[in-house]
């Protein structure tokens, strides 16, 4: 697929600034862009790359000031970040999706698909499933008995839906995922010095627009159902125990891993490691910064980092003095050692 300079910047409501007719059918970081491919530069700080850069067309931020002239064509737009982000939509838009049910895939007779469905190799579709039209189950996938699935779901190869469970429209599940294992119930017993398991009889319930990367659980609940609301975007290695509420449209990154019975807001957007303690409330559009600890409730609309979590300023602050504690230290010594000889010469 190719598209001129002029047809991009007619989508995107941007400015040509060189040769409107030149054409581009692959996108590159501006540091490693060679012809024929699309770029974008946002960052005053990159501006660099763009005397150098062989990209045939950059995205440049309107603000964005040059010292001298480039070789790209340029097309000037108010964010080239957003810019990149509808063109890439576009490009993924445009590829053809998978249909047709491969002969190795095994399908229950007792199964439900709608139209335009793809399924693959050894992928396993159990007794009762209910798949709606235009889903993409990938090669090795597992759909367990009575699990639902909407319009325009993909399943990437390895991911598993356990029996029962509910899977929205729109939905992203990548490779290893796994949708509606057992939470984690178990209760020890004095007779036998053992722990006894507790049965997880609930579901997941996934609603629409939600992406859970690679390797994340979902837990299904002990009764009821874990939640993971509309919009929600769940990092790779993510683990939500169950019967959690996950509110629309938050964020996890990477390694968040949230104890059961925990409900979570709208908006809310949690970094990199965070883990958040059982049974407790977090309000909407809450930031927790990587690497926080929860281990109680939060009220709504904070910026926090650290463990337990605080606010951004005081955090770094305690942070600088944490660093000088062994010189403190020192100093505290060395002022207890005067007070004592003080006291001694009186």
């Amino acid at each position: 697929m190719e598209f001129s300079a002029k047809q991009i910047a007619q989508f995107i409501q941007g400015r040509v600034e060189g040769d409107e007719n030149i054409t581009v059918n692959t996108f590159a970081k501006i540091e490693e862009g060679r012809k024929g491919a699309i770029s974008f530069l946002a960052n005053p700080k990159y501006t660099h790359y763009l005397y150098d850069t062989e990209s045939s067309v950059v995205l440049v931020d309107e603000g964005i000031e040059l010292e001298r002239d480039v070789q790209p064509t340029l097309i000037r737009v108010k964010n080239a970040r957003d810019c990149v982000a509808k063109l890439l939509q576009l490009y993924e838009s445009m590829k053809p999706k998978r249909q047709g049910i491969d002969s190795l895939a095994f399908i229950s007779p007792k199964a439900t698909l709608g139209k335009d469905v793809y399924i693959g190799a050894f992928a396993y579709i159990g007794d009762g499933v209910k798949l709606g039209d235009g889903c993409q189950i990938y090669p090795h996938a597992t759909v367990m008995d009575g699990a639902q699935l909407g319009s325009n779901c993909i399943v990437y190869p390895n991911a598993s839906i356990y029996h029962g469970c509910k899977i929205g429209d729109n939905v992203i599940l990548h490779s290893g995922a796994v949708i509606g294992a057992d939470g984690f119930g178990f209760a020890p017993n004095a007779e036998t010095g053992c722990y006894d398991k507790i049965p997880q009889i609930g579901i997941v319930t996934i609603e629409d627009d939600v992406e859970i990367g690679a390797n994340t659980c979902v837990d299904r609940s002990t009764m009821g159902s874990t939640y993971v609301r509309k919009g929600v975007k769940l990092d790779n290695l993510v683990q939500i125990a169950h019967n959690n509420d996950i509110g629309e449209n938050t964020v996890m990154s990477a390694q968040v891993g949230i104890a059961g019975s925990t409900k979570v807001g709208k908006w809310c957007m949690f970094g990199g490691q965070v883990g958040i303690a059982g049974h407790i409330t977090i309000g909407d559009k809450v930031f927790l910064g990587a690497q926080s600890g929860v281990p109680g409730s939060l009220k709504s609309n904070q910026q926090l980092i650290g463990t337990p979590p605080m606010e951004q300023r005081p955090y770094f602050k305690s942070q600088a003095i944490f660093q000088r504690l062994p010189e403190m230290y020192r100093q505290l010594n060395a002022l207890q050692k005067e007070i004592e000889e003080l006291k001694k010469n009186r």
